[in-house]
């Protein structure tokens, strides 16, 4: 019984190190200083994203970045306030230091048929089609100068399932649902759009 409780004692301690991955966690100016950085999980992998966000056309944002991150933030992702838009595409790899190329751009996409309530002005009546693999509707409030900001649109079930770290990186509240028009329309003050895409963009690998 002893050498039964001893071999399962030894299968159960946790199995290999985690990983060192390189990190690079861009500032204002969109520049990084890689680092390395050993993972705080085992479950961890390497990864690169590129995060590029863009209004009215124009490309605003264009990012990499690398750190340790869960596998199920790993592929494409986007968030959709209809005037403006951010794409995050991320690499990851399971082994130390795998990660040091840079991490392409997101890929274009193209209405998927899902629809979204978006903000406009002074009220959130308008719709929004979803692209790509958006398939969640999204709400995220800021407070801004004792103003309060809601921005409504499309997501990804990534940006979603990630919301913790917009949380707590931005301070917005974010609440996302599946399903047709499911963030209902309501009166709102819109702005800052740019400055909480930004942050939701940051977050999702951070």
């Amino acid at each position: 019984m002893y050498r039964f409780a001893l071999i399962l004692g030894i299968w159960l301690l946790p199995k290999g190190d985690t990983l060192k991955c390189y990190e690079c966690m861009p500032d204002a100016s969109g520049n990084c200083l890689q680092t390395e950085k050993q993972c705080l999980s085992q479950s961890y992998q390497c990864g690169a994203s590129r995060v590029v966000s863009y209004a009215g056309g124009s490309k605003l944002l264009d990012l990499q970045v690398k750190a340790c991150g869960p596998p199920e933030e790993c592929g494409e992702a986007s968030i959709n306030f209809g005037l403006s838009k951010t794409s995050v595409n991320t690499k990851c790899c399971n082994s130390d230091l795998c990660n040091s190329m840079s991490a392409p751009e997101p890929s274009k996409t193209a209405p998927n048929g899902g629809m979204c309530y978006t903000c406009d002005g002074s009220t959130c009546e308008k719709t929004l089609a979803c692209e790509g693999n958006e398939d969640h509707c999204i709400t995220a409030t800021a407070s801004a100068g004792g103003t309060t900001v809601t921005l409504k649109g499309c997501a990804s079930k990534i940006i979603c399932s990630s919301k913790n770290y917009v949380s707590q990186l931005s301070g917005a509240k974010i609440s996302c649902c599946k399903g047709n028009l499911c963030n209902s329309a309501v009166t709102a003050s819109a702005g800052l759009q740019l400055v909480v895409v930004a942050l939701v963009s940051v977050a999702l690998f951070s």
